[in-house]
């Protein structure tokens, strides 16, 4: 049976996942294929020996130098696995300079930089692979790539991060404050030590890019996506929500308007009978809507070494298949031919119309609502709905708003002449509403 080598650069968490997959599902592995795909290199600084079940009594090279791998002329397939910017970049490039092909769960390269990454494939006529880069273990890339091919996507709407969606999850089901709950969530591992990248949204906003590019077939940056994050709310957002008849959710969020395409990420209460509205814990889910297909959900876990490990192997298979039968490049690593990308507006935030959840802190004194209310309507803003909860006089109390469509230009005016009021105390915290159609109305 013919051997496909493999190299892998970063024996972390994802790249054990690998080699776990590689060891268990060997025979599983080889029906399917046709092929033996053998782990035969890999290159990490940090790390001493293998596993005995992985080293395979000799069988796996451990080596620090990543160079061994780019010139050994029997390696194939290089997978990068040890995620950043560089040396990263700088590794896949090399890789593919020497006519590898790659397969990456590298988000933040691939946002950043992968217009350069796929051109150099594409010159070259190798594969790139970064089924891994989204969701985790759900096949999200290759549904979208392949699955959906026939239809003009219409949206993406989508919970893409795990620890995030754990946080507000246990916001939501025990009233514990952001900060504590963070704090839970390093201990146990679902956080990293500098949690940045996963709670102000950034991570969510890497994965959107990728489908954006994906789905419309024009190159996105991650500088055109707005990126809001979860640090600021708090146990009293999720009670009103709850008494409005939502959940916050931290949502990624592209609706295709044809000539231009929204970009942004933030929290944004979800109407509680709405299907994302119910996935918790670190679970991952996305929404597309395509206009032959209509709603397609994909739902799983997100992260972790097991199923990020599985998205890389399906990789792997791909491009072990399409060497076997001399069909590379078969599909496109973006779906669309290079040729026929083109460039596409992004949304200017300033022109976004939804409804919104105002909560400000304000003296419990009366003309308080009345002022407020009077700024809003001087921009246009119409009130849905008001909860204001007083504790005393002249005590700071919140003052919780509900609106109906409203210009988010026109939102950013008011809550800046809002929050510069005396009598308010604490800059208003404002998040947008997704309506039960899936949109913003």
């Amino acid at each position: 049976m013919q051997e496909i080598n493999i190299g892998l650069i970063g024996f972390g968490t994802v790249g054990r996942g690998l080699a776990q997959v590689l060891y268990e599902q060997q025979t599983r592995l080889e029906k399917r294929v046709g092929a033996t795909m053998r782990l035969s290199k890999i290159a990490d600084i940090m790390v001493e020996s293998l596993p005995d079940h992985i080293a395979h009594d000799g069988k796996v090279v451990l080596t620090k130098d990543a160079n061994d791998i780019f010139i050994d002329p029997e390696i194939r397939i290089v997978v990068e696995l040890i995620g950043g910017i560089e040396p990263a970049k700088a590794f896949i490039l090399k890789a593919i300079e020497h006519g590898k092909h790659v397969v990456t769960a590298n988000k933040a390269l691939l946002s950043q930089h992968g217009k350069e990454i796929f051109e150099a494939a594409a010159r070259k006529g190798v594969e790139v692979g970064f089924e891994a880069s989204v969701g985790g273990g759900i096949p999200v890339i290759k549904s979208l790539k392949e699955g959906l091919v026939g239809n003009r996507i219409l949206s993406i709407i989508g919970i893409m991060n795990g620890t995030a969606n754990y946080i507000l999850t246990q916001m939501t089901d025990h009233a514990t404050p952001f900060e504590d709950v963070l704090k839970d969530a390093q201990e146990k591992g679902f956080a990293e030590a500098d949690p940045t990248y996963d709670i102000e949204g950034i991570d969510t906003a890497h994965k959107l890019v990728i489908l954006m590019t994906i789905a419309y077939g024009t190159h996105i940056h991650l500088d055109q996506v707005t990126t809001e994050g979860i640090s600021r709310i708090q146990p009293i957002d999720i009670d009103f929500a709850r008494e409005f008849g939502y959940r916050i959710k931290l949502l990624a969020i592209s609706l295709n308007h044809g000539d231009h395409v929204e970009a942004r990420v933030h929290p944004t209460m979800v109407p509680e009978e709405h299907l994302l509205a119910n996935i918790n814990g670190a679970y991952n889910a996305i929404h597309f809507k395509g206009d032959m297909v209509g709603n397609v959900v994909l739902y799983g876990l997100g992260a972790g070494m097991m199923p990020t490990g599985s998205a890389v192997m399906a990789d792997v298979v791909d491009i072990a298949r399409d060497i076997l039968t001399d069909s590379v490049q078969r599909v496109p690593s973006l779906s669309y031919l290079p040729e026929y990308f083109k460039t596409r507006r992004i949304t200017p935030l300033e022109d976004l119309r939804c409804p919104y959840y105002f909560r400000m802190t304000a003296l419990d004194k009366p003309g308080v609502l009345s002022t407020i209310s009077g700024i809003l309507g001087k921009h246009g803003i119409s009130i849905e709905s008001v909860i204001q909860k007083g504790r005393g006089h002249k005590e700071a109390v919140p003052l919780v708003i509900l609106t109906h469509e409203a210009g988010e230009a026109a939102v950013q005016q008011a809550v800046a002449e809002i929050d510069a009021l005396d009598i308010v105390t604490d800059k208003t915290v404002k998040i947008r509403i997704l309506t039960n159609n899936g949109e913003e109305e």
